[in-house]
């Protein structure tokens, strides 16, 4: 069995994984399920301090990126797609496959987004309906501030759609605070529940906007206004699955239990971070390290498949790799959420020590080692 320590999906506690086995009754009928749903959705809100609405879609959390998307979308419409990162590009595609007219906002990929450049822009031009953002941009690891973000273009009377799958419960958030419209997030990242399920937080403000539509919602399994009144009518658009849910909700209790969840993630990655330069390996970006993922750049004359193949089938550990312009030249380490603790982080360290040695990377130090030591 690998240690999985990749940037998403991650270890799942032994709790979650046996509340997916529980016995379970008729989501679509039960209304003791419509109860249980509800209180779940209500403790997402609470913990991201969101005075809106929240919901819970059966699907994996790109889901809730295309979800916004068509729910808000109309032909025609312009919409601003803040891209410093593969997954910040990528909702252009959604808003396209919608009608929309994507205007990418392209900055420095090794850097988070600069609020006062993007402001300069937004003065010359804010006729968008929506603009798009990530929090935590997964392939390169980097960490948008998205409260600044957000409430910049809340003043310009933009929405604002925030792709937190890999920032959430790892970095500290405030959905009201950020001005934040539409925040997606994902089960299987830092809240360390099995893949499948997207997490919707809507504000009141998108909710007018869907239903002010002259156009209707191109979709019917993305459509967020499908969910508004489920308590109300005591309906849910498709049945829900229930042992997803039940999962979601031991690890929604997991984290609300974990008093020091943001510390603990903000010391283990720094302590990588700090290890891994100090080795004379060079992290891929120059500025915005987010908490949950370290992205680190291939050394010269390896490759990363022969750095993730020796420590997955040698060591049995597994991190990820990387994809589209970034496929080849990163490996990428997930500390987040169950992954986020000093011994799983010892150990695949100790492995990449071990597999750079093999390869003939010579380091300055042993990571592993170095880590233990900053933690100590």
């Amino acid at each position: 069995m690998y240690k999985i320590m990749t940037a998403g999906p991650t270890q799942v506690r032994e709790n979650v994984r046996m509340a997916r086995s529980l016995e379970t009754t008729n989501p679509d009928l039960d209304l003791e399920f419509y109860d249980f749903y509800k209180q779940t959705c209500d403790d997402l809100k609470g913990l991201l301090h969101s005075s809106g609405s929240a919901y819970i879609l059966g699907g994996e959390g790109i889901l809730g990126l295309e979800a916004a998307c068509a729910s808000l979308t109309e032909p025609g419409d312009r919409v601003l797609v803040i891209d410093n990162g593969i997954f910040g590009k990528g909702f252009a595609d959604f808003v396209t496959l919608y009608g929309g007219q994507p205007v990418l906002y392209t900055c420095d990929y090794k850097r988070p987004v600069d609020c006062g450049k993007l402001r300069e822009f937004l003065e010359e031009d804010s006729d968008f309906k929506y603009a798009t953002l990530v929090h935590c941009d997964t392939p390169s690891g980097v960490l948008n501030d998205v409260k600044a973000l957000g409430c910049l273009l809340d003043e310009f009377h933009i929405l604002s759609v925030v792709d937190s799958v890999a920032g959430m419960f790892g970095e500290y958030l405030n959905v009201d605070e950020s001005r934040i419209d539409i925040l997606c997030g994902g089960s299987q990242k830092a809240l360390s529940a099995p893949p499948g399920l997207t997490l919707l937080w809507v504000s009141d403000r998108a909710i007018e906007a869907m239903e002010n539509r002259s156009t209707p919602i191109a979709s019917f399994y993305a459509n967020i206004l499908t969910f508004k009144n489920y308590y109300k009518d005591k309906w849910f658009p498709y049945t829900m699955p229930i042992s997803d849910i039940q999962g979601l909700a031991a690890a929604v209790d997991n984290v609300k239990a974990d008093q020091e969840i943001f510390r603990r993630h903000e010391k283990i990655a720094a302590a990588t971070r700090q290890a891994v330069t100090e080795a004379g390996l060079s992290l891929y970006l120059k500025s915005g390290y987010s908490n949950t993922v370290t992205v680190v750049q291939v050394p010269e004359g390896v490759t990363d498949e022969a750095i993730l193949s020796i420590m997955r089938d040698k060591y049995q550990v597994m991190i990820s790799g990387c994809f589209d312009i970034l496929a080849g030249k990163v490996i990428r380490i997930g500390h987040m959420g169950e992954n986020a603790n000093i011994p799983d982080m010892a150990q695949t360290l100790d492995a990449m020590d071990k597999t750079l040695q093999e390869l003939g990377v010579p380091l300055k130090c042993r990571m592993k080692d170095r880590f233990l030591e900053l933690l100590s």
